[in-house]
C-alpha cells in the first residue's frame, strides 16, 4: 500500500488540523493543511496529485460546495468527508456525487489511517470501479426484499426507530435485518456499506 502520498486536510478547528497532520505523516504521508475550503481551492492549481480529506461542515464553504467546486474545476483527486454525529445523510449525498468514502467523528487512528491509505491506492491507479460494481452488485443480490428496504432506509440517513415506523416493524427486527445486511455485504462498516451500496445502483429512500 502507499504510505508515502500527499493528503490535503481542510478543516476550519486548528486542534483537528494538526492532530490529523500529526498522525498522517507518523505513518509516512505527507500532510498539507488548509484552513478554509477558500484557501484550499485558491492554491489547487499549483498542488500536485493527491487525497484530499475535508470536514463537511465548514463556515462560508462546506465540504459539499468544495467538491461541487472540485468537480467544476475537473480536479479529479479523491475525496473523503468528515461528518459529525447526524451527519450521514450529507456523507451520502456527498459520495453520490463522487467523495470515495466518509469518516465520522469522532474516530479511531486505524479508521483514518485505513481510509487514507485506500484513497492513496485509487490516485495510484490500483481500484478497478468496474470489479467494485460487479462485486457489489453480486452481494446486493444477497439480500431479501426487506433487508434492502433497511439498506436504503440506512442510506437515507434514518434511525433503526424511523425505518422500524416505515416498514411496520419493531426496532429489534430492523437490527437483526441491519445486521444481516452489514454481514451479506461484507461491509466493516457504515461508510463501506455506503460506497459498496452506491457503487451497485442503490438509492437511498427519497419523500417516505
Amino acid at each position: 500500500m502507499p504510505r508515502d502520498g500527499l493528503i490535503y486536510l481542510v478543516d476550519d478547528d486548528e486542534a483537528v488540523r494538526d492532530s490529523l497532520s500529526l498522525l498522517l505523516e507518523s505513518c509516512g504521508f505527507t500532510a498539507q493543511t488548509f484552513a478554509s475550503a477558500r484557501e484550499f481551492l485558491a492554491a489547487t492549481s499549483s498542488l500536485r496529485p493527491g487525497v484530499v480529506i475535508s470536514d463537511i461542515q465548514m463556515p462560508e464553504m462546506d465540504g459539499l460546495e468544495l467538491q461541487r467546486r472540485l468537480t467544476e474545476l475537473r480536479f479529479s483527486f479523491p475525496l473523503i468527508v468528515m461528518t459529525g454525529h447526524g451527519d450521514v445523510p450529507l456523507a451520502v449525498q456527498a459520495m453520490k456525487a463522487g467523495a470515495l468514502d466518509f469518516i465520522e467523528k469522532p474516530f479511531a487512528a486505524d479508521a483514518i489511517l485505513n481510509v487514507a491509505m485506500a484513497a492513496s491506492e485509487r490516485l495510484a491507479g490500483s481500484a478497478n470501479e468496474a470489479e467494485l460494481a460487479a462485486t457489489a452488485a453480486g452481494r446486493l443480490a444477497l439480500l431479501t426484499r426487506r433487508e434492502r428496504e433497511v439498506l436504503e432506509g440506512l442510506l437515507a440517513g434514518l434511525p433503526n426507530k424511523s425505518i422500524a415506523y416505515d416498514l411496520a416493524i419493531s426496532p429489534r427486527t430492523v437490527e437483526i435485518h441491519r445486521a444481516h445486511v452489514m454481514h451479506k455485504m461484507s461491509a466493516r462498516s457504515l461508510s463501506e456499506l455506503v460506497r459498496l451500496s452506491l457503487a451497485a445502483g442503490v438509492r437511498p429512500w427519497q419523500g417516505r
